[in-house]
């Protein structure tokens, strides 16, 4: 068992750099317009729980990373407003997100003391699921990369309609496997950050990928300026096939990707902000879905012999997702576009979405895979 972590640790003692320490109870990070306050902290290895208060004046997420690759993360944290998370981590050195993404990211240095159990083992009966489920994300990849190219093609050669035409069918693929993408944290930031992200907005020229292409194709319904971003977003795309080959994809975050997948959906693309300029957010919701149904499907036997009760309500809850998205559906395959849809419509589709995202949080605890 480990021991408690003394409060006010002498940092000294183990080599590191003076930071703020924290022993027991959350740790407390504030964001500020300008960054993490406190800039660096040290926990001991385990599962620490942090304490994130948005004191900028943007929505923003908060995430822990161990080099490019993200280990946990917590999204749309409100101006003005505090969530909770807590992480397994090993010892280590780790970076936290403070905000904007152009802001210089905090430090959370994890000690592990003297005798201290490491992480738990992947269980052997997932070797199968995950195995099938890194075919079915390299797949996806492949099928990325190709519809990321034509999508380009459409881009440099000017055809402001046949680029919007292949807008969604070329986010699909990313979108159906994000909790892999996601990990490569430099590849999600270049491909699929927002104007929110970044200091100047629009203009930042941080601010690449789908949706400042996106931009200019419904704000400027034009094509110019946009080559060098067309070619970068093929190249990650390309860089993001050929990093999962490599991937072992870790069980944990597998099994996690399918509620996060449902939980951005109802937490944050419910309210339009992800495709604001073309409105095409339902194709998106429609990917999410598919990408966490395929994550259930392989571990359906799994949930099934420890809580056979949940895994009914979670089939139930994604039928009356995918009944809520049929509404939406025109004759050619394609989504009403959401800014179609009244409140109405959003607080109906919202109830069976938040169902299923609060269904599906519990599937990592019941397999002892939380992270």
């Amino acid at each position: 068992m480990m021991r408690a972590f003394p409060r006010f640790l002498s940092l000294a003692l183990i080599g590191l750099a003076p930071a703020t320490v924290f022993a027991s109870g959350p740790v407390q990070i504030t964001i500020t317009r300008s960054g993490c306050e406190p800039s660096e902290v040290a926990v001991a290895a385990g599962k620490p729980t942090f304490e994130i208060t948005n004191k900028s004046n943007r929505a923003l997420e908060w995430e822990i990373l161990h080099g490019v690759m993200i280990v946990a993360e917590r999204e749309n944290i409100l101006p003005g407003f505090t969530q909770r998370l807590s992480a397994r981590l090993d010892a280590g050195d780790y970076a936290m997100t403070c905000g904007l993404l152009s802001n210089p990211r905090g430090v959370i240095r994890v000690v592990a003391e003297p005798g201290a159990v490491a992480g738990p083992v992947d269980p052997m009966d997932l070797v199968g699921p995950v195995a099938e489920y890194k075919l079915f994300v390299q797949d996806e990849a492949g099928a990325y990369v190709a519809r990321v190219a034509d999508f380009v093609a459409a881009v440099k050669a000017g055809d402001v309609a046949g680029a919007k035409a292949l807008y969604s069918p070329a986010r699909a693929p990313f979108e159906r496997i994000e909790p892999i993408a996601e990990l490569f944290s430099d590849l999600d930031q270049s491909m699929d950050s927002r104007e929110d992200d970044w200091e100047h907005g629009v203009k930042d020229p941080g601010f690449t990928g789908f949706h400042r292409i996106e931009y200019a194709l419904w704000v400027d319904e034009s094509t110019e300026g946009m080559g060098p971003v067309a070619d970068r977003l093929l190249a990650d795309a390309r860089d993001l096939a050929d990093r999962i080959k490599g991937l072992a994809v870790p069980p944990s975050v597998m099994i996690a990707g399918a509620g996060a997948l449902i939980e951005e959906v109802a937490a944050t693309k419910i309210t339009g902000e992800e495709d604001r300029y073309s409105h095409t957010d339902l194709a998106d919701f429609e990917a999410n879905v598919v990408g966490a149904r395929k994550i259930v499907d392989l571990i359906a036997p799994l949930v099934e012999t420890r809580d056979p009760a949940l895994l009914a309500g979670v089939e139930a809850n994604f039928q009356a997702v995918e009944a809520v998205l049929a509404r939406y559906r025109k004759a050619d395959g394609s989504f009403e576009g959401y800014d179609m849809l009244t409140r109405q419509d959003r607080l109906a589709m919202q109830g069976p979405i938040t169902a299923l995202a609060e269904d599906l949080a519990r599937v990592p605890g019941i397999l002892g895979l939380e992270v």
